[in-house]
């Protein structure tokens, strides 16, 4: 696939994403009880950059890291809507807490379809977070426990999001423009 050319707006800053990070971790601290390890589960590719500044926010509780990987875009712009698991869990979830960790939530079926997935290898308890939402493209039921910054039906990148594998790198979320 050809990429079509485009350019990128800043939406939401480096700043701005560092100050809500903290205020989410403040937040999950308190869901989760001290001595209780959280099972941190980062959706790939795009959660990686947010599961990590994440994590280094719960620096006082005990934290194990695990990746899923999930697909419902490939290089396209537009959700198939047909969620495939690429990459699963290493590590057992029966009896423990789990975060899930997610860049995006769009249509929501990747997330409902994950949380199905997890749900049925029986967590002690099952929590979301999605760093970004766009609530008016929903198409499946479900809401994350917590979110960062819900945004209109724009289509973004940086901070771990990309656009056919490229402005991973970015250190805050833009809106990609088409020219």
């Amino acid at each position: 696939m050809a990429e079509r050319p485009y350019v990128i707006d800043k939406m939401i800053s480096a700043k701005a994403i560092d100050a809500r990070i903290e205020e989410l971790a403040r937040e999950i601290k308190a869901e989760f009880p001290v001595g209780e390890r959280i099972v941190v589960v980062g959706l790939l590719r795009g959660s990686f950059v947010f599961i990590a500044d994440l994590v280094r926010e719960l620096g006082d509780r005990d934290v194990e890291v695990d990746f899923l990987e999930a697909s419902s875009y490939g290089n396209a712009t537009e959700s198939s809507r047909e969620v495939r698991i690429l990459k699963d869990l290493r590590g057992e979830i029966e009896g423990r807490n789990v975060l899930v960790v997610e860049d995006i939530v769009d249509t929501g079926h990747t997330l409902n379809h994950v949380i199905h997935l997890l749900g049925s290898r029986h967590p002690k308890k099952l929590k979301t977070i999605a760093l970004l939402d766009k609530p008016s493209r929903r198409e499946a039921d479900f809401k994350a426990d917590w979110i960062g910054f819900e945004i209109p039906d724009e289509f973004v990148v940086g901070y771990g999001i990309d656009y056919a594998q490229c402005n991973r790198n970015l250190p805050y979320i833009g809106k990609v423009r088409f020219t």
